[in-house]
């Protein structure tokens, strides 16, 4: 049911976004999503709906944005945005680039605490 969000006409913009990847981007990848310390797939830069997701987990329906320094707040686009995600089964987890280089721990436990409670309920 995924493929149905998928973009493919977006598919050059993820690509794009892919090979200039913030610096809080490509940490988080490195750090933590790539090094499977989550135990799940995340791709990068995916296309869904009208959107391109910085990090998107299928199994979970999880996706993992990185908002940069200028993004202090969420925008009227981030609201939006997140509730069409939300509409399709998804839960949005954000973090800043703050959070990112100067707390990366407690990012990590966040993510793997919305994991773990995600997969406690799927189990029941």
């Amino acid at each position: 049911m995924l493929n149905n969000y998928y973009k493919k006409q977006l598919k050059p913009f993820a690509r794009d976004n892919r090979n200039s990847s913030t610096r809080g981007e490509i940490r988080l990848w490195c750090e933590i999503l790539k090094a499977s310390k989550t135990g799940y797939q995340f791709l990068r830069q995916r296309p869904i709906l009208n959107y391109i997701a910085d990090f998107l987990c299928k199994e979970l329906k999880l996706i993992i944005e990185v908002d940069g320094i200028s993004h202090d707040s969420k925008t009227h686009q981030d609201i939006k945005r997140d509730e069409d995600l939300r509409a399709i089964g998804f839960t949005v987890l954000r973090f800043s680039d703050r959070e990112i280089f100067g707390e990366l721990d407690s990012v990590e436990r966040k993510i793997l605490a919305w994991i773990k409670e995600h997969t406690k309920h799927e189990e029941s």
